[in-house]
Order: C-alpha cells, then structure tokens, then sequence
C-alpha cells in the first residue's frame, strides 16, 4: 500500500530536518518533494528530490538548492562527513508517499488500484489527505488512498 503521509517517517529528528530544508528550499521556488537521510559511520547520506510546477528542473537548479541547504545540513552533521545529492522526480517518478501528490497537480499519474487490480491513469486534478481525484477519458474519477497499491508519474498522459 501507498505511505500515509506522517506514518512512515523514520525519526523526529528527519522529519525536523525535511521542514527545516523545506523551507530554504520553498524561497529559492521549490518544493521538496522527498528527503532521505541514511546515516553510517560518520557520514550522512541525504538525497533531496525538488520539483516546480511547470518547469522542468535543471542543474543550476539542483546547484542551487544544494549551496542553500548544505550549510543547514552542516550544523545538523557536524563532525560527519556530508554526501549531498540533489535531483528532479524525473518523468516516471514512482511516487513514494501520499503527501507527494499535492506537488504533481495536473500532471500526468498512473494509480495501480486494489479494488479491481487494474491500472487507472489521467492527469492528476486535487489531492487531500484522504485521496486523489483524476481526470480520465471517462471523466473525473475519485481515488482514496486505501485502494492505491501503486503510484507513478506518467508522462504519456501529458498532453
């Protein structure tokens, strides 16, 4: 089943850590759209994936949120050994918590559903706590995110 947005985080401290570099990220026009952080003999791992409705992201744009958030990381780490990586979702992004959905809004999505084990894709009109609503050739159709085993951005359904 899709991740609950809250349910699957690792610690409290990352979770301090995502809203901290969220809102560097979020000045410099960004969302932050995932952070992971893995921890191993005094070094930190942490991959950051940004996104800006619209725009495809660049690596200037990756350069850029990497100097804002890497000085923050620094105090959080100190003494560790700081592997920053920064990227896009990328076109065929498996989405990997339902807090995601809020950030691809009219993007093309692919749902994999439990209630009839069959794909359902359009392109993504709201997202909520409970669920998603998607527009498809059949009209708008509603996805709680019970019923949502899988998810994935799909950029075929773009037009």
């Amino acid at each position: 089943m899709l991740r609950v947005k809250g349910k699957m985080r690792q610690e409290n401290q990352d979770f301090s850590l995502h809203q901290s570099l969220e809102e560097v990220v979020k000045g410099l026009g960004f969302s932050l759209v995932e952070l992971t952080v893995a921890r191993h003999r005094g070094s930190a791992q942490i991959k950051a994936v940004i996104y800006k409705a619209g725009c495809s992201i660049s690596t200037d744009d990756c350069t850029r949120v990497h100097r804002a958030v890497t000085p923050r990381l620094e105090l959080v780490f100190t003494g560790s050994d700081i592997n920053l990586e920064v990227s896009s979702p990328g076109i065929d992004r498996l989405i990997k918590d339902s807090s995601e959905f809020i950030h691809y809004k009219g993007r093309g999505i692919r749902c994999y559903r439990t209630d009839i084990t069959e794909w359902t894709a359009g392109i993504l009109e709201t997202a909520d706590e409970k669920g998603i609503n998607i527009k498809t050739t059949d009209g708008i159709i509603r996805l709680d995110f019970d019923i949502i085993a899988k998810a994935k951005l799909d950029s075929s359904q773009e037009v």
